[in-house]
């Protein structure tokens, strides 16, 4: 199995756990926009917005630009392809259990009909 940095990934996770977060990079994939702006359009403080953009800038998924007194969000560089294939090799792993586990179900009800059958 490929090895992640654990700290990277909770960082990620992290990020992403938060509903506001998703939500900036959302508005973020379609436009650069001001810590000022994401405030207004998420009807928070400056304060509150500052503190979720450290914790995506800290995940590397949003960089930061100041040019003059602005402030400017961008995506950040680094994309979610080592989170895109964690998640993905686990949900290889679930779904051949789920497939192991419907295996067993189906001889379970084969077994009872030709049971009741006789």
């Amino acid at each position: 199995m490929v090895q992640y940095s654990q700290s990277q990934f909770d960082a990620t996770f992290g990020a992403l756990a938060d509903a506001t977060r998703r939500g900036i990079l959302e508005q973020l994939g379609r436009a650069d926009a001001s810590i000022t702006a994401l405030a207004e359009r998420f009807q928070m403080t400056l304060t509150g917005m500052k503190k979720h953009i450290g914790v995506l800038e800290q995940a590397g998924l949003v960089r930061t630009e100041k040019v003059g007194r602005v402030r400017t969000c961008k995506l950040g560089r680094r994309g979610l392809e080592e989170e895109a294939a964690w998640i993905e090799t686990h949900r290889q792993l679930w779904a051949e259990r789920f497939d192991e586990l419907d295996a067993v179900v189906e001889e379970l009800k084969r077994k009872e009909k030709s049971n009741g059958s006789h």
